[in-house]
């Protein structure tokens, strides 16, 4: 059994409100399967009864479905604060002691007021025990509270402790991080410095290194130039004396006639050839043999001239 108690503003007539204690009491999950309503205003009570089947035919009515009038209804009777968009009224208004009456619970929305739905209140024959449950009622669910307020007293109390300490023990942590990343940079920066000199040496070996190896191709050109130098003089400067002192002489005739052979003029003009001044080479290559058949006098020839 569920039960809710709250304070209800009742406007028995037009520009004056009463205030009244509603308690609801209903089974099941919500107020869709019916609800009691008791109303007192401290010296008489009325109770009272919907059904399920009235609900259900109150929600037809407003076209609404069943779900939605069901929160509103519940919105209206047992919200724990109260709420303006919803009114109640009494029919008769200024009730008589003992005489039964209607409540009347209304929603108001954007200036537009319809009536959610009514129940007949029937007058109790001894109100000082309805109004005995209610404070009895009324004092356990105060006691209920406070006992829930205190438990959630020393969960707070119990949660703040520990946002203390995990705040110490964060700020020990910044403390260790920023501590380790000051050690951690100042090695960097030493790591760094190595890094920078080891690349410094490199780039000057690698300088030293282009450098010898430039000026060893300019010593192995410059020997290459001078070798070319060397070869070019030799084959176009040099003296033929030492090459016509090393090369054999030219032989007169290929035939030897039989007996002794006498000197030709021919021969003569060859050894004279032979015995000019140290020409050039190029001059030298460029001179030609004789034609030994043609200039070659014959042995009849040779008879004829002694």
């Amino acid at each position: 059994m569920h039960v809710s108690v709250r304070e209800v503003h009742v406007s028995s007539r037009p520009g004056h409100e009463s205030s009244y204690f509603l308690r609801v009491d209903w089974r099941g999950r919500d107020l869709g399967s019916g609800f009691q309503l008791l109303l007192t205003d401290g010296q008489d009570a009325w109770r009272g009864r919907v059904s399920e089947a009235a609900v259900s035919a109150e929600a037809e009515e407003l076209e609404m479905r069943k779900e939605r009038y069901v929160q509103d209804l519940q919105e209206a009777l047992t919200a724990s604060q109260s709420d303006l968009t919803y009114s109640f009224t009494l029919t008769p208004p200024g009730p008589a002691p003992g005489s039964d009456l209607t409540l009347a619970y209304e929603k108001m929305q954007k200036d537009i007021t319809f009536r959610l739905g009514s129940a007949l209140l029937s007058a109790v024959p001894e109100p000082a025990d309805a109004i005995r449950e209610l404070l009895v009622h009324s004092l356990e669910r105060g006691n209920v509270l406070e006992r829930h307020n205190a438990k959630l007293e020393d969960e707070n109390q119990q949660l703040r402790q520990e946002q203390r300490r995990i705040t110490a023990e964060l700020r020990r942590y910044a403390g260790c991080k920023e501590a380790l990343e000051a050690e951690l940079y100042s090695r960097f920066v030493l790591v760094l410095n190595e890094k920078k000199a080891k690349i410094r040496s490199l780039q000057e070996s690698m300088t030293h290194l282009q450098e010898a190896r430039s000026g060893e191709g300019q010593k192995r050109g410059e020997a290459v130039q001078t070798s070319d130098q060397e070869e070019e003089e030799e084959q176009y400067g040099g003296s033929t004396d030492e090459e016509s002192e090393g090369a054999p002489a030219a032989p007169a005739s290929t035939v030897e006639p039989q007996g002794s052979r006498t000197p030709s003029p021919l021969d003569d003009s060859l050894n004279d050839i032979t015995d000019v001044a140290p020409c050039r080479k190029r001059r030298f290559r460029h001179l030609r043999a004789p034609d030994a058949g043609a200039k070659r006098p014959g042995p009849q020839t040779s008879q004829r001239r002694r």
